[in-house]
C-alpha cells in the first residue's frame, strides 16, 4: 500500500470518528467551564439552548463539549443541562413503563413508613449564595433587577436543604421503584405532585427556593418517606424548625456577618446562648473552597421545640472550623 493510500485511509477514519460523535442540544443555559471542578469560565461562556454541541467525552456526570469560536473551545458542563434529550432519559422512560404497565393514581401524601415518627434526624441548611456560585443555571439562582436593588430573604439567611431521618442510609422507605428511578436520574419534575396545602407550599417556597427545581419532591421521596408521617405533616414540622432559627438572634448574627469569615466556635456560642447550653456541640459546619456551604443540626426526640431536640441530639466533630459567608451575586 502506497503512502498516499495510507494517508487517505487515515483521513477517512478520522472523519468517520468525528461524524460519529454525539451531538446534543441543551435544555438549560448552563455555564461552560474550562475544567471539571467548575472553577474557571473564560469569557463567561453560557450554552445556547437553540444550538447543538458536539460531545467529546462523558465522565463522572459531566460532558466535555466542543464550543466553536471560544478559547479554550473544549468546555465542561453538567449532564443535567441536557436532561431532556439524553439517551438515558429514553431508556428511563422505557424502564418506568415496564415497572408500571398498569398506571394508578399515586397517593403521595400517604405515610410511607408506619413504624412511628423518626426519633433521630438531621436538619440540613444551605447558604444559598454559596450554592449559586457553582449552580448558576438553576432556576432558584437566577437574579433579576429587583434582586440587584434589594436582596431577597434567602440571600440573607440559611435556607432549607432537607430534613433527613437517620442513619444516613435510611432512605426511600416503601417508595415505588419507578419513583426511586426517577429521583436517582434527577427527573424530579416527573415525580408526582405532593398535594401540599397552599399555606405549606407558600411557606416552603420562602425557606426552600429549590422548590422551583422540584427539590421538595426529591426530599420527600428520598427522606420524608422515612419520617413516619404524610408529606404535609413532614414539611409542616420542617418549616417550624427552620422558622425557629429565623425568629432567633442567630439569624441576625449571620446577616451581620455576610461578607466576613465566621468560625464554628462563634456559631456554637450563638446556639448555646439562644437555644441552651450544650446545643452548639450538635451543630456542624460544612465548607467548600473556603466558603460556608451548609449548617447541619443533629436532632433527637419528637418535640416541636428546636432547643429540646438539639439538647438530646448527637454531639459531632466539625471538620470545617471556619469559612466565608458569601454575598449574593457571583464572585466573593
Amino acid at each position: 500500500m502506497t503512502a498516499m493510500k495510507k494517508s487517505l485511509i487515515l483521513i477517512l477514519l478520522l472523519s468517520l470518528s468525528l461524524f460519529a460523535r454525539e451531538v446534543l442540544t441543551p435544555v438549560q443555559s448552563c455555564a461552560a467551564f474550562n475544567n471539571m471542578k467548575h472553577t474557571q469560565n473564560s469569557h463567561h461562556v453560557v450554552l445556547n439552548t437553540a444550538k447543538n454541541y458536539t460531545v467529546l467525552q462523558h465522565h463522572k456526570g459531566q460532558y466535555l463539549l466542543l464550543i466553536k469560536g471560544e478559547q479554550p473551545a473544549q468546555r465542561w458542563v453538567d449532564e443535567s443541562c441536557f436532561s431532556s434529550v439524553q439517551k438515558p432519559q429514553n431508556s428511563l422512560d422505557t424502564y418506568i413503563k415496564k415497572l408500571d404497565e398498569k398506571p394508578t393514581v399515586p397517593n403521595d401524601t400517604k405515610k410511607y413508613n408506619n413504624s412511628g415518627i423518626s426519633q433521630n434526624n438531621l436538619l440540613a441548611l444551605s447558604w444559598h449564595n454559596a450554592f449559586c456560585e457553582t449552580h448558576r443555571y438553576k432556576k432558584e439562582c437566577k437574579r433579576d433587577v429587583t434582586s440587584l436593588l434589594r436582596s431577597k430573604h434567602y440571600e440573607r439567611n440559611f435556607i432549607l436543604h432537607g430534613f433527613w431521618p437517620q442513619p444516613a442510609n435510611k432512605a426511600y422507605c416503601g417508595v415505588e421503584r419507578k419513583y426511586i428511578t426517577m429521583d436517582k436520574y434527577k427527573h424530579w419534575n416527573k415525580l408526582p405532585d405532593l398535594h401540599l396545602s397552599v399555606n405549606t407550599k407558600n411557606s416552603l417556597t420562602k425557606i426552600m427556593p429549590g422548590v422551583h427545581s422540584n427539590l421538595h419532591k426529591h426530599e420527600w421521596f428520598k427522606h420524608g418517606s422515612c419520617y413516619g408521617t404524610n408529606a404535609e405533616q413532614y414539611f409542616e414540622t420542617t418549616i417550624s424548625l427552620v422558622e425557629q432559627i429565623y425568629s432567633s438572634p442567630i439569624s441576625n448574627f449571620f446577616e451581620k456577618n455576610i461578607g466576613k469569615k465566621v468560625t464554628i466556635r462563634q456559631i456554637r456560642q450563638q446556639f448555646d446562648k439562644h437555644f441552651g447550653m450544650g446545643t452548639g456541640k450538635n451543630v456542624e459546619l460544612k465548607c467548600k473552597k473556603g466558603l460556608i456551604t451548609e449548617l447541619w443540626l443533629h436532632l433527637s426526640g419528637t418535640s416541636n421545640d428546636l432547643g429540646r431536640l438539639l439538647q438530646k441530639g448527637k454531639q459531632v466533630h466539625s471538620r470545617c472550623t471556619q469559612g466565608f459567608l458569601d454575598r449574593a451575586g457571583y464572585g466573593r
